[in-house]
């Protein structure tokens, strides 16, 4: 009897939910919460700001599936939403369709493949963003619950996502037919 891999049930699951299209009211608000949050992690590092202020006007557009997302810099040195009042001066397409395939690339420390169209200084000067700023999300939680339960709390979820890498790196090592047959291909070339 076949077993199919949970993986397989979990990416079947996403591209039914990634297919339907949720109300335009949703996208729109989740697209804000997300500039918000964009906007507050670059508040924490003045390089990344200075940086925006040097691109204002410039607009990047970020899309996975059927799902995108059009940025402009500002003046001020954040990201807004823009409303499709101007083409985007850098494209950036995430070329992996698979969801499973895009958490393990980025839970082990990497980036998942991107088509890129444009504008290459810019696209360098979002790497350098992508590369350097990064939340400091133990700070802000210290601002609501005091530093040591903050403490505790990153420290907790820091163990959470090294036991949830370790068991996908296995697991899927497990399960993927690639990585299966290169292992049996090794064996094979040793002996």
């Amino acid at each position: 009897m076949a077993t199919s891999s949970p993986f397989s049930l979990f990416n079947e699951l996403v591209n039914k939910l990634t297919s339907l299209q949720p109300p335009v009211w949703v996208v729109d608000e989740v697209q804000h919460r997300l500039v918000l949050l964009l906007n507050h992690v670059l508040m924490q590092e003045p390089e990344a700001t200075a940086r925006l202020a040097r691109l204002k006007g410039r607009v990047v557009r970020a899309q996975w599936r059927a799902l995108s997302m059009t940025l402009a810099a500002t003046p001020a040195g954040r990201l807004e939403l823009d409303a499709g009042h101007k083409a985007a001066d850098l494209s950036l397409l995430v070329a992996d369709d698979s969801p499973v395939s895009l958490v393990q690339t980025v839970l082990a420390g990497g980036k998942p493949p991107i088509k890129i169209e444009g504008d290459v200084q810019l696209a360098a000067e979002v790497n350098w963003l992508v590369d350097h700023v990064r939340w400091d999300v133990e700070e802000d939680l210290s601002r609501i619950l005091g530093d040591a339960p903050a403490h505790a709390v990153t420290s907790v979820a820091k163990q959470v996502v090294v036991g949830l890498k370790s068991f996908l790196v296995t697991k899927v090592a497990d399960t993927d037919p690639k990585s299966q047959s290169a292992g049996n291909q090794s064996v094979k070339a040793g002996s």
